[in-house]
């Protein structure tokens, strides 16, 4: 987690800060991950190692996003999002805060559901060499129920990731705006105007 201590470092205008942009490309590669994991699993027998290894590592993973989001709301209390230029309209902006708060609350509420999920089956949680506690006691009849709730919710996700992903590029090709760009690194600041470069000499 983060140390309150962290200093505000300046933001370069039109992005998020470095450490902002790391958690969101981080938190789309493992839901990349999550998806796939569990999309591939049906490959293999459900009584094969392979099977269960899959499992396993979705279940490792979502627990991650779920620690991470934690990160990158403090991320976002310390460093606030860069304005959009040129401005959208009030109801634009508030569809998009509805739509990442949305997403935010997605991020947490799935792997929390898995967590539970576990814990009404009765099955360990391991995270990387750990287990963690179990959230409740085990009982059929609420697996069942959590069980039927992760996998819609996690249905509605895809909507929700390519939704978000689809105004991204409806920002970038249709409004022309800097929204896109919020997300990736800071270019290289140029040299001044009329500064000649350095040449490096060849010893004589």
């Amino acid at each position: 987690m983060l140390e309150p201590s962290i200093p505000r470092a300046a933001t370069a205008p039109g992005t998020y800060h470095p450490l902002s942009i790391g958690a969101h490309w981080l938190t789309l590669a493992l839901l990349a991950a999550i998806y796939a994991l569990i999309e591939m699993r049906g490959i293999f027998p459900k009584s094969s190692d392979a099977h269960q290894l899959m499992k396993t590592w979705h279940n490792m993973l979502g627990l991650t996003v779920f620690g991470l989001v934690f990160v990158r709301l403090a991320l976002r209390a310390v460093y606030p999002a860069p304005s959009i230029d040129p401005p959208p309209p009030a109801w634009q902006d508030t569809l998009a805060r509805a739509m990442h708060w949305a997403l935010y609350a997605f991020l947490l509420v799935m792997p929390l559901l898995g967590w539970m999920l576990l814990s009404a089956k009765g099955k360990p949680i391991p995270w990387f060499g750990l287990e963690l506690p179990a959230l409740m006691a085990p009982d059929r009849s609420t697996a069942k129920a959590l069980e039927e709730i992760h996998e819609v919710i996690g249905v509605l996700g895809y909507g929700l990731i390519g939704v978000h992903a689809a105004a991204a590029l409806w920002h970038h090709y249709a409004m022309r705006d800097d929204t896109l760009h919020h997300m990736w690194p800071p270019a290289r600041p140029r040299p001044p105007a009329g500064s000649a470069p350095r040449v490096a000499h060849e010893p004589e």
